[in-house]
């Protein structure tokens, strides 16, 4: 699996549908078609955009997106692209091969609240779609659980690989075999848990992709709490110390680079996930998420700015996003060039 700094063909979403996660008033199912809208208009900018579309919203998802907006009309009960989509991966022996990992998706776990098999066809449709050879995996897994740097390393959770809910007969062992069968990826790099939000009844149980990412295979974008009201101020030293010790033992010199949450740290449903090392890396661009806070906002751009050099950092409301329970990275999932492979 290539680093999403490598070079994309194009990015993968799901326009909304009428359901549980879009909201059950007219105008929170305003605000979260809005929402996916403006994070499809942003990646434009930088590279095509391949929308996967509910039969019953194709009129709406006509006139709300751009017209150079692929629409691929297929059941969806759930949108989020990242966790149902296939995850791309490349094959160095045989140059111009796109393969497409089909895991298992149950909807994080199979909760009650969650609809999800529909979308759990999606990952298969869109890697045919594309010509991919089809990866098929018995792993529950989905891409915002993982995140790998490009020359074979990924962060995994324990909670979300090992969670009794996705796979109850896992260990380490079995997981990191088939990441290596499926990714490619020779070195696991496990994280004990993930941000406390998320282990509340609409969240992932700790998916990586709100808590560290890599911005470069020797520097690693983490998640950091500044308030100590949050109880995540108390998580993220531990998983500091977690990733610190576990690339010293693989003999790699990693720079682990604090990414500051916003300042708010509540909002209705209690301690907020809000996060924003969940963001998308384009050609030549980086989607971050902006939560209404300037001094934040800004604050993160210049942060990734230097993480990211030479790519431009466009922010997009995600409140709205992550009122759903999830981010920008997590409605999206890259589809890379043939000539990305390493």
């Amino acid at each position: 699996m290539p680093a999403e700094t490598a070079e994309h063909t194009r990015t993968w979403m799901a326009f909304p549908r009428e359901g549980f996660t879009l909201g059950d008033t007219l105008a929170a199912r305003e605000e979260g078609y809005a929402a996916w809208t403006a994070v499809a208009h942003a990646i434009l900018e930088f590279e095509p955009v391949s929308m996967v579309v509910d039969p019953t919203e194709i009129g709406r998802a006509r006139r709300m997106l751009d017209p150079s907006i692929e629409i691929i009309e297929a059941p969806v009960d759930e949108f989020w692209m990242r966790d149902m989509g296939p995850t791309f991966v490349l094959d160095p022996d045989r140059p111009g091969t796109l393969g497409a990992v089909d895991w298992i998706f149950n909807g994080w776990g199979a909760p009650a609240w969650a609809e999800w098999q529909q979308s759990a066809r999606v990952a298969r449709l869109v890697g045919e779609h594309v010509g991919a050879e089809i990866v098929s995996s018995l792993l529950v897994a989905e891409g915002g659980g993982l995140h790998v740097d490009g020359t074979g390393t990924v962060l995994l959770t324990e909670t979300v690989q090992l969670d009794p809910r996705r796979n109850p007969f896992a260990d380490r062992a079995r997981v990191e075999t088939e990441m290596a069968r499926t990714i490619g990826a020779e070195h696991a790099v496990w994280l004990s848990q993930g941000l406390t939000r998320d282990y509340e009844d609409l969240g992932t149980n700790g998916h990586v992709d709100i808590v560290a990412t890599f911005a470069a295979p020797d520097r690693l974008l983490l998640h950091d709490q500044l308030d100590a009201g949050h109880p995540d101020a108390a998580v993220m030293p531990l998983l500091r110390r977690e990733l610190k010790e576990q690339f010293e033992a693989l003999e790699r010199s990693v720079e682990i680079i604090p990414l500051p949450g916003p300042a708010t740290i509540q909002d209705d449903g209690g301690f907020v996930d809000w996060s924003y090392v969940n963001h998308l890396v384009v050609n030549g661009g980086v989607i971050a998420c902006g939560f209404g806070e300037e001094a934040a906002d800004a604050r993160a751009r210049s942060i990734l700015s230097d993480a990211y050099p030479g790519r431009t950092i466009s922010t997009v409301d995600a409140l709205p996003l992550f009122a759903r329970g999830g981010g920008i990275h997590c409605i999206t999932q890259q589809q890379p060039a043939l000539t990305a492979v390493s």
